[in-house]
């Protein structure tokens, strides 16, 4: 019996020792990287006998520490006047009000900062070198030490609510997962042409009218005709749910600028109070997206109305910044104002560009008579900047150098890095977008800095936020899909030192942090597997790479137009193309396919990898594929213009010369133009083509409401050596159109010659 006893309480021993025996210990693998990071021996053991000590200035952030370890491992740990085995420590020494430094050894971990700000992000590079779950009451934590600051000083994150309403609940969360990758602000745009999201007291009509549209567009812009839902749409935040998500906010360092727009974008409001626009007449709350004409009138009372908004507005919002807007207000309806042109006159004013700076400078001396300042888009350059706004640049770089060349403050969010709202991936598969394309690579290789920028004019550049127009995105999923992981590549393009960035690197600490991701619920897009490819022309021999975004994973492939599997053709080298072909492949895990599958079809033609001249450079944002991307015989994707395979001009005339590189027989030339109306995209009305400089044949290009337009023109067999392809701009886009008055852009496809 005694003996039986024994062997009972060394089981029950054994048995406990087990459960006490820590979590395994995870490499560290934090996002955004910090500025020095040194691994050292041993492991520091979290338990619930952990104490902890602060001082008085970081008790909220020991507190969110606690509560985080409750809510996520069920782990209590005791607080203590002094000495406690985790530390919150003043380093008075430090410089950088957000800088900190955290140090684990086996004994300790003891986070210093001069303020609650570095307090906080030490904590959450803290939080990410725990364990994303465990059965365990004891978690393991590598011992390192960390001496980290951002490089900018603003890294902001935007979200529109104006398209798509979105509650409290999601916002908190979207803030949340802000905060987590060390983001200081939240730029929330509360008001837009399809609705008016925040509550103001004085005026109610923008609660019972400019909330709410009475349907909404089915499908995309470009789709003809149009469709509606037939379904009343909308919703606000009352001003105490605005105070919730400030306050809310704050706890995680974050600050929350408010937008609300003018003088465009402004139909909404004067749906609900018409005596706001240029005519007096009723409008609706606008139904589909695009840019409208009805904008705020420069009258006594849209500036009284403006102010009264602005002074519920700052009382709701402690930030120092509150941004206008100023983007997009087309100036048809002050051209044809008799008030308006009278207006222009009578001060002295250039032209209706000068009354929107007028516009722009009256508000911000009223904003700046409140002790706050204003931040706009780019547009606010247009005759003449505000004298102490801050130009936040959307339309490219080019407006973050004008304003910093001022030696005003910058802010860089350009739609060809910046803009979550455009696809991320080629696939067919994926949701919905406006358009674009910015796969995750091309964030993070963003310098948010300019080259043309000298040292001292760098100084002006805050820093770099992400937009979420949210037009596409209907639902909560569809904004974090759209989001993540985008939003990890920008917070180290934010954070982190340039010297210490490397895409390779990053993508190896990725996987983890997506688990965290899969931990709280966050529907990302996992793209980390996904199949890229390149043509090669060697000798007349033209070849297809395939390369996998993730080192050491296997691709197997196809070219028979079935879908690859796990016993597929094994992807060792270069895929030899002899005639038109479709390759489908995909990465796999030892038999489990891991990524989706990549399609592409290589069309064969006598032009692919020859030299290629054209008479003006593609726009910057749209030339991913470099000119070559003319002659790789690779269609684009026929509905998106932002891939890497169509490229976008905005000028007079193109022409394009092809060198075959000796006589070779031809008789066509096809391609593809983007016909995207919607985002100011004509096809071209005809395409005049030259052999050796003699002119072989003009066509016209037939009218068509098509998104992409095929044109296909033919002529004797003849033997050439040079091609010469002229193709004129569509010119101004009539009135009464998405960009009217405004040249139009044209995007061009694969030129197959044959």
């Amino acid at each position: 019996m005694r003996t039986t006893y024994y062997l009972t309480l060394l089981f029950a021993l054994l048995i406990a020792s087990c459960q006490k025996k820590p979590s395994a210990v995870i490499p560290p693998s934090i996002i955004p990287k910090p500025l020095s990071q040194t691994t050292k021996e041993g492991t520091f053991v979290l338990h619930s006998n952990t104490s902890l000590s602060y001082d008085a200035s970081f008790k909220e952030v020991a507190n969110y520490f606690s509560t985080f370890l409750k809510e996520t491992y069920k782990l209590s740990i005791n607080e203590t006047n002094k000495n406690g085995i985790i530390q919150f420590v003043t380093n008075t020494e430090i410089k950088h009000e957000e800088e900190y430094y955290l140090t684990i050894t086996p004994q300790k971990i003891k986070i210093e900062s001069k303020t609650t700000k570095g307090a906080f992000y030490g904590v959450q590079s803290l939080l990410q070198l725990l364990p994303i779950k465990t059965i365990s009451d004891q978690i393991g934590i590598p011992c390192l030490a960390i001496k980290d600051k951002p490089q900018f000083v603003y890294r902001g994150m935007h979200l529109d609510v104006g398209r798509h309403f979105f509650p409290v609940a999601f916002v908190k969360k979207y803030i949340d997962m802000m905060a987590m990758l060390k983001m200081n602000t939240f730029h929330w745009h509360l008001t837009e042409d399809q609705g008016w999201r925040i509550e103001i007291k004085k005026y109610p009509k923008l609660q019972e009218i400019a909330a709410y549209r009475k349907e909404t567009l089915i499908g995309h812009y470009n789709d003809q005709p149009h469709k509606f839902d037939g379904k009343k749409y909308g919703g606000y935040y009352t001003q105490e749910e605005v105070k919730e998500i400030v306050a809310y906010a704050s706890e995680r360092q974050i600050t929350v600028i408010p937008e609300i727009e003018m003088p465009g974008h402004s139909q909404a409001a004067i749906a609900a109070y018409p005596e706001l626009g240029c005519t007096d007449e009723p409008v609706e709350v606008a139904t589909k997206w695009g840019v409208f004409e009805d904008i705020y009138c420069p009258n006594e009372a849209t500036f009284t109305f403006l102010e009264d908004v602005i002074d519920e507005v700052i009382a709701l919002f402690p930030s120092k910044y509150i941004h206008i807007g100023g983007d997009e207000a087309p100036k048809t309806k002050w051209k044809n104002s008799k008030f308006c042109q009278q207006f222009i006159k009578k001060n002295k004013l250039k032209d209706e560009h000068g009354l929107q700076s007028y516009f722009i400078t009256r508000m911000e001396k009223y904003i700046n008579s409140k002790g706050k300042q204003i931040i706009g888009w780019d547009e606010i350059l247009e005759g003449g900047l505000a004298p102490n706004a801050t130009v936040m640049s959307w339309r490219g770089i080019e407006g973050a150098i004008e304003a910093a060349k001022q030696h005003h403050d910058v802010i860089l969010t350009p739609g060809s890095h910046c803009y979550f709202d455009h696809y991320q991936s080629t696939n067919d598969g994926e949701p919905l977008a406006i358009g674009g394309f910015l796969p995750l690579e091309k964030v993070y290789n963003f310098n948010p800095i300019p080259e043309e920028l000298t040292p001292e004019e760098a100084k002006y550049v805050l820093g770099t936020q992400g937009n979420v127009w949210t037009e596409y995105m209907k639902t909560t999923a569809h904004v974090e899909y759209m989001v993540f992981p985008r939003i990890l590549a920008l917070s180290e393009v934010a954070w982190t030192n340039p010297a210490n960035k490397n895409f390779e690197n990053f993508k190896s600490r990725l996987p983890f942090y997506l688990k965290r991701l899969d931990h709280f619920g966050i529907n990302y897009a996992n793209h980390l597997y996904e199949l890229s490819g390149t043509v090669d022309v060697q000798k007349e021999k033209v070849t297809y790479s395939l390369k996998s975004d993730t080192a050491g994973k296997t691709i197997r492939y196809t070219l028979d137009n079935t879908p690859p599997s796990a016993t597929s053709t094994l992807y060792e080298h270069p895929i030899t193309i002899d005639e038109d072909t479709t390759i489908q492949a995909a990465s796999f895990d030892n038999q489990e396919q891991i990524s989706s599958t990549f399609v592409r079809k290589i069309n064969k033609h006598k032009a692919i990898g020859k030299k290629i001249t054209l008479s003006v450079p593609p726009n910057e944002a749209y030339n991913a594929g470099g000119k070559e991307a003319l002659i790789n015989g690779i269609n684009g994707h026929h509905k998106r213009f932002g891939d890497k395979e169509w490229l976008g001009f905005k000028d007079d005339s193109l022409s394009i010369t092809i060198d075959l590189g000796d006589q070779k027989e031809i008789s066509s030339l096809t391609t593809r133009f983007h016909n995207g109306k919607g985002q100011w995209i004509y096809a071209p009305k005809k395409i005049t083509v030259y052999l050796d400089d003699v002119k072989i044949t003009e066509s016209l290009i037939p009218i068509s409401e098509d998104l992409t337009v095929t044109h296909k023109t033919t002529w004797k067999a003849k033997k050439a050596q040079l091609v010469k392809i002229v193709i004129p701009n569509y010119g101004k886009i009539e009135q009464g159109k998405q960009g009217g008055g405004h040249k139009a852009w044209l995007f061009i496809d694969e030129l197959i010659i044959k």
